[in-house]
């Protein structure tokens, strides 16, 4: 229910967004085409937020990516510095903090 509001939120204010069910789906999708942004869940099927982005990092894909999660997993992230978030965004969060942060993450990137 989250991504889907994510998704509709970001389109309704003139992003481009793609969604994935799971994090499986979402490294298979970041495999065929260029993205400029990737947020994640942390707890997702399959794949989890952290190994999502272990794939792209080892993958030498520098995109900036964005971890929302309702508990950080932040002794793994500690763990991981290679992982390179470009920002965390807990749960829960309302829509300017959503927006504020894919705008300076897409600012940071550029």
């Amino acid at each position: 229910m989250i991504r889907t509001l994510i998704t509709l939120l970001l389109r309704k204010f003139g992003y481009q967004v793609e969604s994935a069910e799971d994090g499986a789906v979402a490294w298979e999708a970041l495999q065929t085409k260029p993205y400029d942004l990737l947020i994640t869940d942390h707890n997702m099927p399959k794949i989890t937020g952290v190994e999502l982005i272990k794939h792209l990092r080892s993958a030498r894909m520098a995109l900036p990516v964005v971890m929302v999660a309702g508990i950080l997993p932040e002794e793994e992230l500690a763990q991981n510095p290679s992982l390179h978030l470009a920002a965390t965004l807990p749960k829960p969060f309302g829509l300017a903090d959503l927006l504020d942060t894919v705008s300076n993450a897409l600012h940071m990137a550029a």
